[in-house]
């Protein structure tokens, strides 16, 4: 029997194939759990439609993250088709193009505000109305997207990487809050994949062939493979695993020189 059945999740941030988040949802829904996804205004409603429309029974909802009332009717309505909630899955950033070019001490203010705003707080925003479904369920797994950039500073990340910082730091604080409930809170640290999003880092092409050079395994991590640690992170053969960075990077995080 596959290992996720008759649990389900929901899925922000998937926007085409090559999304890290739609790995991840086909992860999931090969073992077997049922799944939610949203997507933020009609320019991208068609692609994501398109993808969930392959998994069946896949409610398709408008969410913008930034906005409480649209939260809370994502959750509502999820509460209502389910009936219960195990997983929810955080693949969700935004920076201005601006902030991300030049340098760092240039930052705007609404741009630091901005970056913040979608790519941290909405996980604070989207674990506290996920709560009493997941206490339904008896408990439940979060897991957001992360990358190195959070810790050191990658050139042309920029605001994105203090962002980041924060987002890492919500999952520890989030993770303390919500033990006692039975809720895990837990990220991936991805290496550089092909996606929509990173060809908006300046320098990308460069990145990706500097880490394949660099990582101990000497190659770029595939979709797949975060697919599966998502995977890991939502089953129960990570049960007593919370608060956590897990680095799906090659190898690329421990190398110094």
């Amino acid at each position: 029997m596959p290992q996720l059945e008759g649990k389900t999740g929901i899925i922000f941030g998937v926007a085409n194939k090559r999304s890290i988040a739609w790995a991840i949802a086909q992860a999931l829904a090969k073992e077997g759990m049922r799944l939610a996804f949203t997507y933020q205004g009609e320019r991208l409603k068609e692609s994501v439609e398109a993808l969930s429309s392959t998994i069946p029974d896949s409610p398709l909802l408008e969410c913008d993250v930034t906005k409480d009332d649209a939260v809370a009717s994502v959750f509502n309505e999820v509460g209502e088709r389910f009936g219960r909630l195990d997983t929810l899955v955080h693949s969700v950033a935004f920076a201005p193009k601006d902030d991300l070019e030049g340098d760092f001490s240039n930052t705007s203010r609404e741009g630091f505000k901005t970056a913040h705003d979608i790519s941290a707080y909405s996980l604070v925003a989207l674990t506290k109305a996920a709560l009493p479904h997941f206490e339904k369920s008896g408990g439940g797994s979060v897991v957001a997207l992360t990358y190195l950039g959070a810790i050191r500073a990658v050139v042309g990340y920029n605001v994105m990487g203090v962002a980041k910082a924060s987002l890492e730091a919500s999952v520890r604080y989030l993770a303390a809050d919500l033990g006692p409930k039975n809720v895990r809170v837990n990220a991936i640290s991805a290496g550089p994949v092909n996606t929509l999003a990173a060809r908006g880092i300046s320098g990308f092409t460069t990145m990706l062939k500097h880490h394949a050079d660099k990582a101990p395994l000497r190659r770029n991590v595939t979709l797949e493979e975060i697919g599966n640690a998502a995977l890991f992170l939502c089953s129960d053969m990570s049960s007593g695993i919370t608060g956590e960075v897990l680095y799906v990077d090659c190898g690329y995080n421990i190398v110094g020189l």
